[in-house]
């Protein structure tokens, strides 16, 4: 978002468009050209072979060629030698960026696979590798808790009532927020997409939805609601050492 909002954004900003299609050659081009007035002076073979000598799609060779041409009527602002080196050290620094954060999604995995609860995780709707290793390094061992409400505790997911100097037939329930604040995401973000997705999933919010669909932030607060059942459910998996099953949705 840097490099869009910060540099594309003010040098040129006509390649923004085609970002989200190619962020392959368009990161290329920003390292390489991103000065409209000095890429205008290319020809389109000498532009590809400097920012995609490797493409083979014409889709892609076409969008290449309506950059260039949208560079020679660009109205981003000239470019100096420092925004240029700026440019370099940006992209350079995104992409050793990104291989950490592979090398080190590569570590926890490998890591995870030691545990056998993992592939249990994995089985749970809207799981997926970062979902399920936040929720095993969370949890643990799965027989230090009693029971699921300690479990939703422990993730912040317990409701608390917000009374702000209110009497109690006006106190407002929410989620207490003092647990995980990154597994409480991954957790949202796993309930989001079971009930987008997963058949079993949609039919019990759909089913926790009905009568309330005009209710103020409904729909966020059952996900939130959907993402501390799925937590009981990751912890009863855990302790069972079993996959998935649609029947743990009547859990309670």
């Amino acid at each position: 978002m840097r490099i869009r909002n910060h540099l594309v954004a003010k040098y040129f900003p006509e390649l923004d468009r085609y970002f989200d299609q190619s962020e392959k050659y368009s990161l290329a081009i920003v390292r390489w050209c991103l000065d409209p007035r000095s890429l205008s002076g290319y020809e389109f073979e000498e532009f590809v072979r400097m920012v995609a000598p490797q493409m083979r799609s014409g889709q892609q060779s076409g969008r290449l060629r309506t950059i260039l041409q949208r560079a020679q009527h660009s109205i981003g602002c000239e470019m100096g030698p420092g925004a240029e080196f700026e440019a370099r050290v940006m992209v350079e620094g995104l992409r050793q960026i990104r291989i950490v954060i592979g090398d080190t999604d590569k570590q926890i995995q490998e890591r995870c696979l030691e545990f056998s609860e993992y592939e249990y995780l994995l089985s749970i709707p809207g799981f997926g590798p970062d979902v399920s290793a936040k929720v095993l390094g969370a949890i643990g061992d799965p027989f230090r808790f009693q029971n699921g409400s300690q479990v939703i505790k422990m993730a912040g997911l317990d409701l608390n009532a917000e009374r702000s100097g209110k009497g109690s037939e006006r106190a407002r329930p929410r989620i207490s927020k003092k647990g995980k604040a990154d597994l409480r995401y991954a957790l949202y973000q796993a309930a989001f997409i079971a009930s987008t997705k997963n058949r079993h999933f949609m039919v019990y919010y759909s089913n926790q939805l009905r009568g309330r669909e005009r209710e103020p932030g409904i729909k966020t607060k059952m996900r939130v609601k959907l993402a501390a059942k799925l937590l009981v459910i990751a912890w009863t998996l855990m302790k069972k050492k079993e996959p998935f099953n649609p029947d743990y949705l009547n859990l309670e």
